[in-house]
């Protein structure tokens, strides 16, 4: 009886596992380890100097546009100021050179020409006459040549006048004085425009919102142009990393939505994939082979949904799985 019982009991089994073995289940989904990680903003200053100011510290959340740090811009001001002070000075010279004359000049040559043109229609007329009344012999031809001289000096009067009114009218600079001016000035406003540029670097903004992840410099300290101050991690620089094997290639590409868990994470979180690294690596390295190419893993990249940006830490492991 008790052999019988063993008989059955082991046939059950080996039934049991032909149908676990024959009958179709359902395969475990294709999960990856991997881990958070950041591409830090590392903010420094464009030129060296001495710092004054960094009102954030680490664990900061700072918004576009805040202040991080400043340094020393007494010098940077001065320079500012003088070169603004030879821009207005060169604007005054031009606009002086290039002013035509005072009113009652201008009046005064106006008149001068009007006078003129009378005194020359006057010996017209005049003229006009003495060429007739010579025909008759009423007057005699010297008589009329006069006539004409004074109409000739009157028309000469005339032309001088409107060369000094055109003249009082112009610009009392020369061309060449007008032109080698306006060279000064365009000089001195693109040396202004440098000067309030260097003036504006001595206090830098946060270029988005983040996290402040570090401070390197504190005020007193003197860092050299580019070297950082401070780091910052914008949400949107958060990404998660992961090796994949060769053999799910095809089913990983920009744009697809992986699930994320972690420990101690809400249920839910999705990222989607935005890099494929083109480049394969073996851990540990091996030869290329139909054998070994199951070690064949590709980095592959994912940013998460906007909403789960807070709950990921750099440095946090994670595990990964594609979404139907």
């Amino acid at each position: 009886m008790k052999i019988g019982a063993i008989l059955a009991g082991l046939v059950l089994l080996i039934a049991a596992g032909a149908a676990w073995w024959w009958f179709p289940r359902t395969p475990a989904p294709n999960t990856w380890q991997g881990y958070v990680d950041a591409e830090f903003v590392r903010i420094g200053p464009p030129l060296q100097g001495l710092l004054t100011q960094v009102p954030v510290k680490a664990g900061d959340t700072v918004k576009a546009g805040q202040l991080l740090f400043a340094q020393d811009d007494a010098n940077d001001a001065a320079s500012r100021d003088e070169i603004a002070a030879r821009v207005t000075e060169g604007e005054a010279r031009l606009a002086n050179l290039q002013a035509a004359g005072r009113d009652t000049e201008i009046a005064q040559a106006e008149a001068t020409l009007a006078d003129n043109k009378a005194s020359l229609q006057r010996v017209a007329k005049d003229l006009a006459r003495a060429e007739t009344l010579v025909k008759t012999q009423s007057v005699s031809v010297q008589l009329r040549d006069q006539v004409r001289a004074d109409m000739l000096s009157a028309a000469a009067k005339v032309q001088a006048a409107e060369a000094a009114l055109a003249l009082k009218r112009s610009p009392t600079g020369r061309e060449q004085e007008i032109g080698a001016q306006i060279a000064v000035l365009a000089a001195n406003r693109a040396q202004l425009a440098q000067a309030t540029w260097r003036l504006a670097q001595r206090r830098m903004v946060a270029p988005a919102g983040g996290l402040i992840s570090d401070i390197y410099a504190r005020p007193g300290e003197t860092p050299n142009a580019g070297v950082p101050v401070v780091s910052l991690l914008p949400p949107e620089n958060v990404l998660i990393r992961f090796f994949a094997p060769e053999t799910v290639l095809p089913l990983l590409h920009s744009g697809v939505r992986i699930g994320v868990t972690c420990d101690a994470c809400p249920v839910g979180l999705t990222a989607t994939v935005s890099f494929v690294s083109p480049r394969a690596e073996y851990t540990p390295p091996v030869i290329y082979s139909e054998v070994t190419r199951s070690k064949l893993v590709y980095m592959v990249e994912a940013r998460p949904t906007p909403p789960d940006f807070a709950v990921l830490k750099p440095g946090q492991p994670v595990t990964v799985q594609i979404l139907p």
